[in-house]
């Protein structure tokens, strides 16, 4: 446990008593605590800037704070430098295996929706842009730079990413949640809610569809699908279809195979984005 950060949550003076910070588990960029003040459960959020991976704190405020005007996640009461607290949502973290559920899966995708449309009404100030195929070229001169490991595959990824980002083409810019784990996602019993912004930017929601396939272990298919559906397959064989709208404009009309051909080249971003990660 990060006692510094504890005692730093326990002495905020946003609480009304005294408090007892309660590690929580997870938290890949931040350390987490459940605080209880007069009867009332809050989550704190403790965590630095983390440039190299393109998590800034002011904007995951920002995101979180419109998310919640969005009635997408949880209110933010109180925010300082490196950390920020949230009312605790009483509920089921869901795992992969509820992911891949088609009734979580239809819930889910309505949420994203709703992350990539409701949101940007709500968003002030400056706010980041997550383009993916930038985050690999980060990384990789990062790499470089750190004379990697990998110094001599670096080429061969920097090549791979440059024709993706070709492949993709030209696509509608949302605001995107970007870290489409099962754990945030929250289950209070009559709602789903997301949560941890860390990563949030305008992308192409795309990016979003490939995490969520990607993270919990679910395949692109091909199917008989119109052009708004997606045909998705989960690692236990189990087909799901959930509903996209194509990443075109209007005057231009994908049929089934260029929407899925799309979302490939996206899940293929996804795990070229990961690969970047361990090329630090």
């Amino acid at each position: 446990m990060n006692t510094n950060a504890r005692d730093r949550v326990a002495h905020l003076d946003f609480w009304s008593s005294p408090v007892d910070p309660v590690p929580l588990e997870g938290g890949i960029t931040n350390t987490n605590f459940i605080v209880e003040d007069q009867g009332e459960r809050f989550v704190v959020r403790v965590g630095d800037d983390i440039p190299i991976h393109g998590v800034m704190r002011f904007n995951e405020i920002a995101a979180a704070s419109a998310a919640h005007a969005a009635g997408i996640s949880p209110e933010i009461v109180f925010h300082a430098e490196g950390l920020l607290v949230m009312r605790f949502i009483e509920g089921l973290t869901l795992t992969e295996a509820d992911v891949r559920q088609q009734k979580n899966l239809e819930r889910i995708i309505h949420l994203i929706k709703a992350c990539h449309t409701k949101i940007p009404k709500y968003l002030k100030g400056p706010m980041l842009v997550f383009w993916p195929f930038h985050v690999c070229r980060s990384y990789i001169l990062t790499a470089r730079e750190g004379n990697s490991r990998m110094m001599n595959s670096l080429g061969y990824f920097a090549d791979i990413n440059e024709e993706l980002e070709k492949a993709i083409g030209e696509v509608k810019i949302v605001f995107g949640h970007n870290d489409l784990l099962a754990a945030n996602f929250i289950d209070d019993g009559q709602r789903l809610w997301l949560v941890d912004w860390d990563y949030a930017g305008f992308n192409t929601g795309l990016f979003d569809l490939a995490g969520l396939a990607s993270n919990n272990e679910l395949t692109l298919v091909s199917k008989e699908i119109g052009t708004k559906d997606i045909m998705i397959e989960s690692v236990d064989g189990g087909i799901h279809s959930i509903s996209l709208t194509p990443e075109k404009s209007q005057e231009s009309s994908l049929n089934d195979k260029e929407v899925l051909e799309l979302c490939k080249i996206a899940k293929s971003v996804e795990n070229l984005f990961e690969v970047g990660l361990n090329l630090l």
